[in-house]
């Protein structure tokens, strides 16, 4: 697949079950996408988050083409910057999903 970034070194991929899952990605590209946060691309799969991390860039693919499940796929180009990443974007969608039980594990 195209939308998912391939340049970077250090990738993670979280499934989360959900029966929603292009809500849950268009509310936190909605938050994150804010003026000064992150930018947001459209894509075929869903929204592609990107932000740059004490100078590494960093971007996390929101798939919602599966039913039941937004697969967030998040790269970077080292761990640091990648731990930084999947800890905003888990952090943030489980917040936002805490009553309909949302869970991110990063594999």
């Amino acid at each position: 697949m195209t939308d998912v970034p391939t340049t970077s070194s250090t990738a993670r991929t979280a499934l989360v079950q959900t029966p929603t899952p292009g809500r849950w990605a268009k509310q936190l590209a909605s938050h994150l996408g804010r003026p000064g946060k992150m930018s947001v691309e459209p894509t075929s799969a869903g929204p592609r988050l990107s932000m740059t991390f004490d100078g590494v860039e960093t971007a996390c693919l929101m798939d919602t083409s599966a039913p039941d499940v937004l697969a967030l796929h998040a790269t970077a180009g080292d761990e640091a910057a990648l731990d930084r990443m999947t800890q905003v974007v888990g952090s943030h969608l489980e917040r936002f999903g805490e009553k309909a039980g949302l869970q991110v594990v990063w594999a």
